[in-house]
């Protein structure tokens, strides 16, 4: 028997939509009339009573199903009712009612009372969504059968959990069997038949039920409350996963049951500042921009963000084939779309043949500078490489571009700029101080530098590192306990340069408003946490993950900071920050690069270190890299 149950249960839930629409509408065909007579019969107390007006049994079904059928009730998902279907069934049954009873009033015909079409909507409206909920309830039910569908919990009973319930009750994967939601005035409601809990509840039904994660389905709150939400949802080693954002939704980019993991770019850092749309635009729109380390993951979304603010040109410059091939393919569509011209420059920024001939053909207004050797530990064991990338590289584009009269010329830096321990951060600060110079003789081209921390998710970041190393099993790798980090989004951190950019004059170096400080060691325990997964230490030895601390890398500080001197500026951007820092003259730069570029001939790399120690203000090479 059980098995013949088993064999119904799937047949049914195969059933074409179009078979299922024919059962609902033949079984409201039946019960309306049987509600019409009983309404009769609750009326005049007659038992059993037939009217004599016979044309009514027929008009009854006839009016309520066609007016069901146009305002789309039949092509509602029965697993989805909710609100809408409630508000949708009562507007039909009322005014299918009050036609049956302005054409029985029409008709010559027995005295029919009024009470009986009211009767009529009353008891209709109640069958329809009793019918429905047993149904849905139903369907639920053997879906569940179907498949082993994960058990999930929503957080958010707001719209956006309310559309993701629906979703997510209609596919094959995941079966929503509560909200959580920290506003009382929900509590002991019902959503979609789901109830709402508070966050003691989330914890009890844990306990209770093999939940296999917490969706968080709260698009719209801030950053600080998603972060407060998960740091209490880590308590409960649970994995934590999200719903796509509603824009993404609206636009296509995603549908709303695909879950995924939470990333760290949607908790850490403050909340974005609006763009203004005058600075945004101002060294873009409407003008020739090339961007260098294009395939980078600044640089690749720098152009991302130019691209959409409608440039005639856009200008990719990269050393790597395969960055430059993808990021070429990813904007070659809107481009197009945009009428901007895409062109596509494989090569080096060292290259001085090479710069000068793509500065004449494209007549560049504005240089977005992102190409650098970034990862320290590879730059302080390659150092003649990273001198001469990340300085002559540096000075190289920046020549061209003054030779060209560029209008605006923006370098990407780094907090590893100030007072560095590793060669990659002494390069990035002397090619700071080499546009700095640039700027004193009066060049005719605005130079600026735009400094800012560590970016979510680029190559290199310990987000991805610590990812991996989650899903193989750990350890997870921590240099030092006590190591802390800023870090900010790529997106707004591409957004922040563009503007900064264009609020340069000469020579300025812009600090951007990194948020507060995040302690390494609390980001892995986090992302073990949002993983589902728990931290394995001498407190809970059974744990799933241990964490391991591998010592600082050569070059590598504690902590990084933002600022040489103690003096900085606001500007109009409350996240952009304008530092005063010490510069040379062009001719002593002129001097010092000269001589660098002999040693870099000679690979004399104890020769090199010395000039970055007498030029860089605080640079003292961490032992372990000397």
């Amino acid at each position: 028997m059980k098995e013949y149950l088993r064999i119904w249960h799937v047949r049914l839930l195969a059933w074409p939509r179009w078979a299922k629409k024919a059962v609902m509408i033949t079984a409201d065909a039946i019960a309306f009339p049987l509600i019409l007579l009983f309404a009769y019969m609750l009326r005049l107390d007659i038992w059993p009573y037939v009217p004599e007006d016979l044309w009514m049994l027929a008009a009854a079904p006839a009016l309520s199903i066609g007016i069901l059928y146009m305002l789309g009730t039949y092509n509602m998902v029965v697993r989805f009712i909710g609100t809408e279907m409630a508000i949708t069934i009562a507007q039909a049954m009322f005014v299918s009612s009050a036609l049956l009873a302005s054409l029985a009033y029409m008709v010559p015909a027995e005295f029919v009372p009024r009470s009986v079409f009211i009767i009529y909507a009353l008891l209709g409206a109640l069958y329809l969504s009793a019918s429905r909920t047993i149904a849905r309830r139903y369907l639920l039910w053997a879906s569940g059968r179907k498949s082993d569908r994960k058990l999930v919990v929503i957080y958010g009973a707001g719209n956006g959990g309310i559309q993701a319930a629906s979703a997510l009750s209609n596919g094959g994967v995941y079966q929503p069997v509560a909200f959580v939601d920290d506003n009382p005035a929900l509590h002991k409601e019902l959503l979609l038949g789901l109830p709402v809990i508070n966050r003691k509840g989330l914890k009890n039904l844990l306990e209770a039920r093999p939940i296999e994660a917490v969706l968080l389905a709260m698009p719209s709150v801030s950053r600080q409350k998603r972060m407060e939400v998960v740091n209490f949802l880590e308590t409960l080693e649970v994995s934590v996963k999200t719903i796509p954002a509603i824009a993404d939704i609206m636009s296509g980019k995603a549908r709303i049951e695909e879950v995924r993991d939470v990333t760290l770019e949607e908790l850490l850092g403050r909340e974005p500042v609006p763009p203004r749309r005058e600075l945004i635009e101002l060294a873009v729109k409407g003008k020739h921009v090339l961007v260098s380390g294009a395939g980078g993951s600044i640089g690749s979304e720098l152009c991302r963000q130019i691209a959409h603010l409608q440039p005639k040109r856009l200008v990719l410059f990269e050393l790597s084939e395969i960055g430059l091939y993808s990021i070429e393919m990813e904007l070659n569509e809107i481009c197009q779309q945009m009428n901007i011209e895409l062109h596509a420059v494989l090569g080096s920024v060292t290259d001085n043949q090479l710069l000068t001939s793509t500065f004449a053909d494209f007549a560049i207004h504005t240089v977005y500078h992102a190409a650098a050797y970034k990862h320290v530990p590879m730059v302080e064991q390659n150092v003649c490489s990273g001198v001469n990338n990340n300085v002559l590289g540096t000075l190289a584009l920046a020549r061209a571009a003054e030779l060209a009269v560029v209008e605006r010329f923006i370098l990407i830096s780094t907090d590893k700029a100030v007072r560095p321990t590793n060669v990659m951060g002494a390069t990035k600060r002397m090619a700071e101080m080499v546009l700095q110079a640039m700027a004193e003789h009066g060049s005719k081209t605005i130079f600026s530098m735009v400094r800012f921390g560590n970016v979510l998710g680029s190559s290199g970041s310990v987000v991805p590192l610590f990812r991996e190393q989650i899903r193989r099993g750990g350890p997870v790798t921590v240099t030092h306990p006590d190591i802390i980090r800023y870090f900010m989004t790529i997106p707004e951190a591409a957004q922040l340069v563009i503007q900064a950019g264009a609020m340069a004059r000469g020579g300025e170096v812009f600090v951007l408003d990194m948020g507060e400080p995040v302690r390494i060691l609390d980001l892995a325990n986090t992302m073990i946490h949002l993983m589902g997964l728990s931290v394995k230490n001498d407190k809970n030895p059974q744990g799933d993950i241990e964490i391991t601390f591998s010592g600082l890398r050569p070059g590598e500080k504690l902590f990084e900071e933002l600022l040489i001197g103690e003096d900085s500026q606001t500007t109009d951007h409350p996240a952009i920050l304008r530092a005063h820092e010490e510069s040379l003259s062009w001719q002593k730069m002129d001097e010092i690069m000269s001589r660098l570029i002999v040693y870099l001939q000679e690979r004399n790399e104890i020769a090199i270190r010395e000039i970055l120690q007498e030029v860089v203000s605080g640079y003292r090479p961490a032992r372990h890299g000397a």
